[in-house]
């Protein structure tokens, strides 16, 4: 890399454009927080929200599907919605309406008032990273780039590691609205900054979007999401038969619909390379049974320890931690061991610990709780990484966007799906009374962690040569 001359140093566009560039990473990064945050933050507040709606606790894990579930329905939209409208007038929008969701969430007074608002919430929250990310490749030379969506990510992993403990000191300290309402200054001064600092960029006319086809895999989605969760009494085992059949029909739907149309959403071509449909299979099964611990364990802790929300948020951070250990490992261990044994073992290892939580109980040794805390964080940190890259390292350039936009949406239904089974079994097993039992919990554990361990099978179907 060249010098620069004194003259260059000094150079006011110069550095007016370097001040730019650190203000946009500083707004998206931002964003990315606020949406892995509210991913998370609700978690260790949910007995509180119960308490304060007057609604039973085992009915909170809506909340959290409704969030996930609207981003993953419409993040295929964001890069389209950028292109149509400019990057600078639609991150705005983006935080305003997060904002707004937030505003709504915390003056919720019922239960379906708050499901709601976290949908408006959502929307924003769909868009944040998107549109944010499409902002910074536009106004970030390429040669920067990679180190500006890395320094992003940091952001982004932040999230889940402060979210539990930050809700938990909320709601112990002020109130469960206040897990909604530190979004507001955030979002205000994100939204100045938009202003002042993102360019406004004027794009020729975008493309035609597949309104269609978004909104049938939106439907199926959302009627899979909810065959999950009708309970299996009452007689209501013929409306959730029919969620399903719906969810099936919207599939053979956007089948027939994309063989017909020009620009699909997603092209059919893309389920015809086999390793990445199964690499996609594979990642949603897997992290439908990691994507429940994150609410099953707060659950646990509050509802059958009696342990406060800070301190509940508090045990969760051994995983978040050894996460953030473990990730440099993960690149020498596939160099060594290859991708397919080790997804085999780690997968174990990641649906072995799931299944060992049905072992926590009041007189559990805390050391020992520590222990599979942090092997199921170190664990599932090098199980993101590794599922991640084996499914979209066999795309060829034409599909590699489109096919990381739909691993995206199945990654955030998957957090969806997660909430939703393991919300469903604990339900499922509760006593006559209605109150979860410490046995509900530890059949849901051990049922989600045998999920993630079919995951590992799933795997051993891709290509051997693909490995190499």
């Amino acid at each position: 890399m060249s010098a620069q001359r004194p003259d260059q140093l000094s150079d006011p566009s110069a550095k007016s454009s370097d001040l730019s560039q650190r203000a946009l990473l500083w707004i998206v990064a931002s964003g990315f927080f606020m949406q892995t945050l509210d991913t998370t933050i609700v978690n260790t507040a949910l007995p509180a929200m119960a308490h304060s709606l007057g609604e039973p606790v085992l009915n909170m894990h809506p909340v959290v599907v409704a969030y996930t579930l609207t981003m993953a329905s419409l993040t295929p939209a964001s890069g389209w919605l950028a292109d149509r409208f400019g990057t600078r007038k639609m991150y705005f929008a983006t935080i305003l309406v997060f904002v707004i969701g937030s505003i709504l969430c915390a003056t919720a007074h019922t239960l379906p008032q708050l499901l709601a608002a976290r949908v408006v919430q959502g929307i924003g929250g769909s868009m944040l990273l998107p549109v944010g990310r499409l902002a910074v490749l536009r106004s970030v030379p390429g040669a920067q780039y990679i180190a500006a969506l890395a320094s992003i990510s940091i952001a982004g992993q932040l999230g889940p590691v402060v979210g539990p403990v930050l809700g938990g000191w909320l709601v112990e300290s002020l109130s469960w609205h206040w897990i909604f309402l530190i979004n507001v200054p955030i979002g205000t001064v994100g939204m100045l900054a938009v202003l002042r600092f993102l360019p406004n960029d004027l794009l020729p006319a975008a493309p035609r979007f597949d309104v269609l086809g978004c909104a049938l895999l939106s439907g199926c989605m959302v009627a899979f999401s909810l065959a999950l969760d009708v309970p299996f009494d009452d007689n209501r085992g013929a409306w959730s038969a029919a969620l399903f059949m719906l969810a099936a029909l919207t599939v053979w739907l956007y089948w027939l619909h994309a063989r017909r149309h020009e620009r699909p959403l997603f092209r059919l071509g893309l389920f015809g390379e086999p390793n990445f449909s199964i690499g996609l299979a594979g990642n949603l099964v897997c992290r439908i049974g990691f994507s429940a611990v994150p609410f099953l364990l707060p659950l646990l802790l509050q509802v059958r320890l009696g342990y406060s929300p800070l301190h509940a948020g508090l045990v969760l951070l051994p995983a978040a931690i050894a996460g953030t250990i473990a990730k440099p490992w993960i690149a020498p261990l596939v160099k060594r061991y290859g991708y397919d044994n080790f997804l085999l073992v780690n997968t174990i290892l990641v649906g072995g610990s799931i299944v060992s939580f049905a072992l926590i109980t009041p007189d559990w040794p805390i050391a020992l709780g520590i222990a599979q805390l942090s092997v199921f964080g170190a664990a599932n940190s090098m199980q993101f990484a590794a599922m991640n890259s084996v499914t979209l390292k066999g795309l060829n350039k034409d599909d590699a966007g489109s096919g990381n936009s739909l691993f995206s949406m199945v990654q955030m239904l998957a957090i969806g799906l997660g909430v939703t089974i393991g919300g469903t079994l604990v339900n499922l097993f509760k006593d006559p009374s209605g109150a979860a039992t410490s046995f509900s919990f530890q059949i849901t554990f051990v049922i989600v962690g045998v999920i993630t361990l079919v995951s590992a099978w799933v795997f051993r179907k891709m290509d051997p040569r693909y490995f190499r």
